[in-house]
C-alpha cells in the first residue's frame, strides 16, 4: 500500500527556512531517519515545501480559472512537506510516523492518507 504522509505547516513552516543551530540538528535527524526509511524499502519520495507565500492556487469554476496568489491564511490547513511510502498496511505506516523526529521547532502534526490503486478506480 502507498502512503503520503504530509508535514503540516506551522507558523515557523510558514516563515521559511533559516540556518540555525537549531535547525541544522533537526535536518541531522531527520536525514538519519530519511536514511531508515531507505534501508527498510520503504520511502518512494520526500521533499520540503517552500512557505505558501512562494506559491499560487488556480481555483476553478466550470471553464474559468482564478489564480491566487500565497501566502495562503489557513496554516493549520497547509502542508510543509511530505513522503511518498509503499507499507504493508496503515499501522507500518503509523509505526514509522511515531518514530519520527519531530520535523517542527515546536508543536506539529504529521497526517497519513494512503493513495488510490488502480484497483480501487475500477
Amino acid at each position: 500500500m502507498r502512503v503520503m504522509v504530509l508535514v503540516k505547516a506551522t507558523a515557523d513552516s510558514e516563515q521559511g527556512f533559516s540556518p540555525t543551530p537549531e535547525n541544522a540538528a533537526m535536518l541531522e535527524a531527520m536525514g538519519k531517519y530519511n536514511e531508515e526509511l531507505v534501508k527498510a524499502g520503504i520511502l518512494l519520495a520526500a521533499d520540503g515545501l517552500r512557505p505558501s507565500s512562494d506559491g499560487k492556487r488556480i481555483a476553478f469554476d466550470g471553464p474559468g480559472r482564478s489564480v491566487i496568489d500565497g501566502p495562503f491564511a489557513e496554516t493549520r490547513e497547509l502542508v510543509a512537506g511530505f513522503w511518498l511510502w509503499e507499507v504493508k498496511d496503515m499501522a507500518e505506516a503509523v509505526a514509522w510516523v511515531k518514530r519520527c523526529p519531530n520535523p517542527m521547532p515546536g508543536p506539529s502534526e504529521i497526517e497519513i492518507r494512503p493513495l488510490y490503486e488502480m484497483g480501487d478506480l475500477q
